[in-house]
Formats: structure tokens, C-alpha cells, sequence
């Protein structure tokens, strides 16, 4: 296998041994950031924050990732609002996927394998409408999970038809899980990219190798993604994997879009506060980034 190996040595994609720590950092040289998934609305934004405060808590980013389309624009201009106010990034996701298509095939067992992506045309011309709305009320950080939509919305900023400013974040349900499809993704344009949940961290190690984009890592699952709480892994998931987004709180849903209630979004700030309290105690010379 040697000579594959350098293969892909040309390509930036080296076999990572053991004994990996990642030199990567944000650019204000933090190595980790938290970022709280699954937040609907405004209303349970409000609430996260308002625990955040409570329990003394520093969050870096909240995600939704219901969709945009099920937002009122009053709702969306809420989260803007609550999101700079409380000096944090808000990410929406895009509304339009197969499962709320007219998809028969991804509702069967081997047809789920297709996911959240994109079909035909239509469907993508829906959802860069969905992200050009949420531009237009002000949100700069989009969730999206087809990696055809990542390539034309990169297009379209690079050719300033959306915001220079404008961020994008690959969900895990995109599914990747290798160094070259990580290389793949950051170089049409992805700017966070959240790998597949159940990675071991020699796995980590190896994307965070390959790319300098943060990497979006879950601490926690809910239930229907396998439900492991990988807590006490977070110390070296930070050695490996840095600049990394902790996500957190995931193991309060049932499932992924689930709507968070106010209390459940109280809960994922404790999630985020445990993770804290273990960073400090296991590896209190990491660095977060400021806010």
C-alpha cells in the first residue's frame, strides 16, 4: 500500500499516527469554541441564553436546523437580534431536503442512504430562495447538507450575489467522513464542516490533518443517531481536532429537528456547562475562544 500512500501524501492526505496533535488554531488562537444544535425559534434562543447566563456560560454559536422555511420573518429577525445581542453566530438551515419532498424513495430503508440532498432542479432553485430570505433579514451563517447547493451558493458569494460575510456549515447528515471528502468540501468554498457523529478520534486526527477549516465535532447524540455520550472524550477530541465547535446538548432530542421547548433548551446549556466543568479538570491549558 505504500505506493498509495504517496499518492495521497501529494494530495495533502497523510496516514496520522497516534501521537497527533493538531498546531491548528482559530484567529484569535483559541483551539475550541461550543456550539449549542437544535434551536427552532426565538423563543428557545431566548431561553438558551438567558441559562447561559445563569450557569455563567460562554456559547460561540447556536444552530437551526428545521429549516428556514418554517420561520415567520419576525421569528428569523428575532434570533438576528437575540444572536448579536448576545455576540454569538446564528446558523439556519435550509428548509428545502428530500424527506420534505415528494421523495417516496427516501422513506424506505435503503433509500434513506440519499439523505437530505437535493432533487432536481426546482428543489435547488427553492433553496437558494430559502437562503437568500434569510439574507435578506440579516442572518449570515447557513446550515446546508447537499454539497451541490454548497457549490453554487460559494459561486454565487464569490461572484458577490450573496454577502462576503456569508458562512457556510455542512451538517453531519451530509455524511462525510474521510480526509479527501473533507479536502473536497473546503475547496468549493465550506467554511465549518460537521463530520459523521461516531468518528473515533485517530478519525478526527486524520480530517483535521487534511483541512484548516473548523471542524464541528457533537459531544453527544440523540437516540435516533446512535445515542453516545462521548464527554469524556472532548480533551482529546480538542488535542486532535482543533479549531473545534463542541456541539453540545444534542442528547436532549429525540431526534434530529426536534422542536426544542424552552426547558429542553435550558438543558442543552447544562450539557454545555458539564462539558465546561470536564474541560477545566482534564485539560484546564486549552483554550476558548473569546467571544
Amino acid at each position: 500500500m505504500d505506493e498509495t500512500k504517496k499518492s495521497l501524501e501529494k494530495l495533502g492526505i497523510n496516514e496520522i499516527h497516534d501521537d497527533y496533535i493538531s498546531s491548528k488554531r482559530f484567529e484569535d488562537g483559541g483551539q475550541y469554541r461550543f456550539e449549542v444544535p437544535g434551536i427552532q425559534g426565538p423563543s428557545a434562543l431566548e431561553s438558551l441564553l438567558n441559562a447561559c447566563n445563569d450557569y455563567d456560560l460562554t456559547i460561540h454559536r447556536a444552530t437551526q436546523t428545521k429549516g428556514i422555511m418554517f420561520l415567520l420573518d419576525d421569528e428569523i429577525s428575532s434570533m438576528v437580534d437575540l444572536a448579536r445581542d448576545a455576540n454569538i453566530q446564528l446558523f439556519l438551515a435550509v428548509g428545502p431536503r428530500a424527506p420534505y419532498d415528494t421523495s417516496a424513495t427516501v422513506q424506505t430503508e435503503e433509500g434513506k442512504r440519499i439523505g437530505y440532498r437535493l432533487r432536481g432542479y426546482k428543489n435547488l432553485l427553492y433553496a437558494i430562495e430559502d437562503v437568500k430570505r434569510a439574507v435578506d433579514l440579516g442572518v449570515r451563517g447557513i446550515l446546508l447538507y447537499d454539497e451541490g447547493l454548497l457549490f453554487a451558493l460559494s459561486k454565487m458569494r464569490e461572484n458577490g450575489e450573496l454577502p462576503k460575510d456569508l458562512k457556510f456549515k455542512l451538517s453531519a447528515h451530509a455524511g462525510c467522513s474521510n480526509p479527501a471528502s473533507e479536502k473536497l468540501f473546503e475547496s468549493i468554498g465550506l467554511d465549518s464542516l460537521n463530520p459523521v457523529r461516531d468518528l473515533q478520534i485517530p478519525m478526527l486526527a486524520s480530517l483535521r490533518d487534511a483541512i484548516d477549516i473548523p471542524i464541528d465535532i457533537h459531544t453527544e447524540n440523540p437516540k435516533s443517531t446512535g445515542g453516545f455520550i462521548r464527554h469524556y472524550e472532548v480533551p482529546e477530541m480538542i488535542k486532535v481536532a482543533s479549531p473545534v465547535y463542541l456541539k453540545t446538548g444534542g442528547s436532549v432530542a429525540k431526534h434530529h429537528s426536534w422542536d426544542t421547548t424552552d426547558s429542553e433548551a435550558r438543558q442543552r446549556a447544562k450539557q454545555v456547562a458539564l462539558i465546561r466543568d470536564l474541560i477545566e479538570r482534564f485539560y484546564p491549558e486549552a483554550i476558548m475562544s473569546k467571544l
